[in-house]
């Protein structure tokens, strides 16, 4: 008797679009809740800021060794259990980090934290190009957008717990609480499979799979420099107190988020490759008013532009690689997202290195060149 494929007997509908919303959400919770903790992991390790940034570096090791692994798993054995475990492991690692105070403790805690979030993020991802091919319609934008809008959930969810005076560890338990109850609402629809494999485990990305990984990674670089170095700019170069530095990042995420919630409509109104131009052209612009406008309130504004015109491009480029057919989407989804991923990882490193040899003005602005770069590889990509 020949066995069916699920794939053939099963087409994702609108409870399998609802899990894939639900599992973006988990996934930017769970590296959200970790940001408020870095000062209590550093005071109780008693690490100094050289130190820490090593170890930080142990949390986006474990997420880009995981991320290709979770697309061969998940075509072994479906999004459903691949992205449980990873949730599973995140959930594991909070209270950790909240409680260990050694170096190899909290080196093992981040990788395996790390681990958890390379593997949630890269299979959602994978479930989000199948989700989205079978519904006909444009919806990467609004899954992203919840993947954003945890994002902005976690960070200041814990940050007002633990001001309202609970320790590390009963925060992060409360966190583990909402990631059990959004994994119990969003499983039973997940796929129970993953793509089907028709190549090779795993292959090094080229031709246009890597032409749009090079475009995700210049826009989570831009990312990861207005995370890491934006307020650094603005008390510096601004002269804003440093209490209230965090608002250049603040209007990013802002608008950044807004922008994914209504891109799915914007998308299907503009067409992907009008995003993608018009987009890198607004980030750019925004990145040379934020740099170079002599106020702090320009700079705030330009920050927004940024995030408004970063929005909608890596949403458009993961809809890109579901629909080429050079590299197995279980490859090439987990080879975008790793290659994202070391972007913003990659980004506060790039910056300072530019910056130490010429300035932070300058830094910024190639970052702004960067982005017309994407605006051009929109109009080459045609998507």
């Amino acid at each position: 008797m020949t066995s069916l494929n699920p794939q053939d007997t099963f087409v994702p509908g609108r409870l399998q679009q609802m899990s894939t919303r639900v599992a973006f959400f988990i996934a930017g919770l769970g590296i959200a809740a970790w940001a408020p903790l870095v000062p209590y992991a550093k005071a109780r390790a008693g690490l100094d800021e050289g130190t820490l940034g090593l170890l930080l570096l142990c949390l986006g090791v474990g997420s880009i060794l995981a991320m290709p692994l979770a697309g061969i798993l998940a075509t072994r054995f479906g999004c459903r259990r691949v992205a449980t475990g990873g949730t599973l492991l995140i959930c594991a690692a909070l209270p950790l980090l909240a409680t260990v105070s050694s170096i190899p403790a909290l080196i093992a805690t981040l990788f395996m934290f790390g681990a958890g979030l390379g593997t949630v993020d890269s299979t959602v991802n994978l479930q989000a190009v199948i989700v989205e091919r079978a519904s006909g319609k444009h919806m990467m934008s609004g899954f992203h957008g919840l993947f954003s809008l945890g994002g902005i959930v976690g960070a200041a969810g814990v940050s007002a717990l633990l001001g309202l005076g609970l320790t590390p560890l009963a925060a992060m338990l409360v966190v583990v609480v909402l990631l059990i109850g959004a994994l119990l609402k969003c499983v039973p629809h997940m796929l129970p499979y993953g793509s089907e494999s028709s190549g090779p485990a795993f292959a090094i990305p080229h031709g246009i799979v890597l032409f749009i990984g090079g475009m995700c990674f210049i826009v989570f670089l831009t990312e990861g420099a207005a995370l890491d170095w934006s307020a650094v700019f603005l008390a510096q170069e601004r002269g804003i107190d440093t209490a209230y530095a965090g608002m250049g990042y603040a209007a990013f995420a802002l608008t950044m988020t807004v922008g994914r919630l209504l891109g799915d409509r914007i998308v299907r109104k503009l067409g992907a490759t009008r995003i993608i131009l018009f987009g890198g052209l607004l980030a750019a612009t925004g990145l040379f008013l934020a740099t170079f406008a002599p106020s702090w309130q320009a700079a705030l504004l330009g920050y927004a532009l940024v995030g408004a015109g970063c929005s909608n491009i890596v949403p458009v480029l993961y809809t890109a690689v579901g629909k080429q057919t050079v590299m197995p989407e279980s490859i090439a989804v987990p080879a975008i997202t790793t290659l994202g991923y070391a972007g913003i990882l990659a980004g506060p490193a790039v910056i300072g290195f530019v910056a130490h040899a010429s300035s932070l003005s300058f830094a910024f602005g190639l970052m702004a060149v960067l982005l017309v770069a994407v605006a051009i590889g929109g109009k080459v990509l045609k998507v």
